[in-house]
């Protein structure tokens, strides 16, 4: 099942890749995931920076079960060329599939020098289309800390424009920093999509099994 998810997700800034070590490098990954600003983004985290590399192996290990038992669709997430950045990984994220309810979940972390770009609000977009027209899923999810006023306003702002919106409030679903926090949760129907952007999505994003035949 190792193909189910495309291996390469192209959007107009953007070029998100298999979060598998024969994709992704152990060092470049090390490098973004231990740096010292990286506690701005795990505050919110149920995990910690790295403190050396063969923590960012595991974690490509991870994503590479992950992938092939068809579970998660985890990315590095790539700035094109023309974006400050380019071809450094700026974070990772992607999309957790829960396959008997037709459910698809979205995940993101980007160093604090991507924030601000509207990086997140591409990669849903592009993740969202995935789910709906080529992973056949019927619900787009995603969930925050409710502290975390940053990932409020960009979730808010690309779940609004996908025809989604906040379902509600779990009440002490992760735990952060040994405490139990709540999330605030959102979502959208592939008919809510549908009605919002017309599923016309083709100039956009494309995608791709093997990296270097992106279609």
């Amino acid at each position: 099942m190792s193909d189910l998810y495309p291996t390469v997700v192209e959007t107009p800034r953007l070029r998100l890749v298999a979060r598998r070590p024969k994709y992704v490098g152990v060092h470049e990954a090390y490098d973004l995931c231990s740096a010292p600003e990286m506690d701005d983004v795990t505050r919110y985290m149920p995990w910690s920076r790295h403190e050396t590399p063969k923590v960012t192996t595991e974690f490509l290990d991870r994503g590479e079960s992950s992938w092939v038992d068809a579970e998660t669709a985890d990315y590095a997430v790539i700035p094109r060329e023309g974006e400050d950045g380019a071809g450094e990984i700026a974070g990772f994220g992607g999309l957790h599939t829960e396959w008997d309810r037709r459910v698809g979940r979205l995940g993101l972390w980007l160093h604090p020098r991507y924030w601000g770009r509207g990086y997140s609000g591409e990669r849903a977009a592009a993740l969202a289309a995935l789910a709906f027209d080529a992973l056949d899923l019927e619900v787009v999810s995603v969930s925050h800390v409710a502290e975390n006023e940053k990932s409020k306003r960009a979730i808010e702002k690309y779940m609004a424009a996908l025809g989604g919106g906040l379902d509600g409030r779990d009440r002490n679903s992760i735990v952060v920093d040994g405490e139990p926090t709540d999330e605030l949760r959102y979502s959208v129907s592939r008919e809510d999509w549908l009605a919002t952007t017309g599923g016309d999505y083709d100039a956009e994003f494309r995608w791709a099994v093997a990296p270097d035949d992106v279609r």
